[in-house]
């Protein structure tokens, strides 16, 4: 597990800007139950990592689509690979047939997955061309 004090600022780029940190299995439950029983409500979830694609391109991407976009989810809310372990497999297990890979990004609709952006989209792909996934899929769901 990752030391505090290299894991919150990195948290803290998220939830600065209205993510939910979520550090349990039943609030990841939770929130997608929550989902499931509404009709139009969307939401973003963040798999954060100290990886450097995470810090140079994955974040600032999500936070850019946050500003720019017209429609955004309806929740955010983020977890950390290598720190929240309960709620990282929990959402993994959320976003099968996906194999786990953070950072990486998903998008629910009732309850559903209907898009996911896995590590390999994200490393080497600058934080625009993310922000720019992630409005096409906020025009398309939210």
């Amino acid at each position: 597990m990752y030391p505090p004090q290299i894991v919150l600022p990195m948290k803290e780029e998220l939830t600065n800007v209205g993510f939910e940190d979520v550090t349990s299995p039943d609030r990841v439950d939770t929130l997608i139950s929550e989902n499931k029983n509404t009709t139009d409500e969307t939401l973003l979830v963040v798999i954060n990592s100290v990886c450097g694609c995470a810090a140079a391109n994955a974040r600032p991407g999500a936070k850019l689509a946050l500003q720019y976009s017209p429609k955004k989810p309806s929740k955010l809310a983020t977890v950390f690979a290598g720190f929240d372990i309960g709620a990282v497999a929990r959402t993994r297990e959320y976003t099968m047939p996906y194999p786990p890979s953070s950072p990486s990004m998903a998008l629910f609709k009732n309850g559903q997955l209907v898009h996911f952006i896995e590590r390999h989209q994200i490393e080497g792909v600058s934080a625009q061309q993310i922000a720019k996934s992630l409005i096409d899929a906020f025009e398309q769901y939210c």
